[in-house]
């Protein structure tokens, strides 16, 4: 199995759909714990989800859900935090089922 996990394509399948799809795991975070702090976030992804994403590529990603409208943010105590919007949790929920699809036909 250790080997199967070191081969050349699972490594790019693991980074498709860890990094390539970071939106995804912050979106998730957020959903379950109401907001979060960006700057944590890299080391609570690690925790929940067993990868640990650059820091600037979080940031980016923040940036670019928020001006989509999936998220929204809030200064509190000098910190930034980030908060789901209906529009975030429904795209979470598209996403969430397009996986199952993928999964039942694999």
């Amino acid at each position: 199995m250790k080997k199967l996990l070191a081969s050349k394509p699972i490594k790019r399948l693991k980074k498709l759909l860890t990094s390539g799809n970071l939106w995804l795991y912050i979106l998730s975070l957020a959903r379950e714990k109401g907001s979060v702090y960006a700057y944590e976030l890299d080391k609570e992804i690690e925790k929940e989800f067993f990868f640990r994403p650059n820091k600037v590529m979080v940031y980016v990603v923040l940036y670019k859900i928020e001006k989509e409208g999936l998220i929204r943010s809030e200064f509190r105590e000098r910190r930034k935090y980030y908060t789901i919007t209906d529009k975030g949790l429904e795209t979470l929920e598209l996403a969430r089922e397009y996986f199952n699809i993928l999964a039942r036909k694999l």
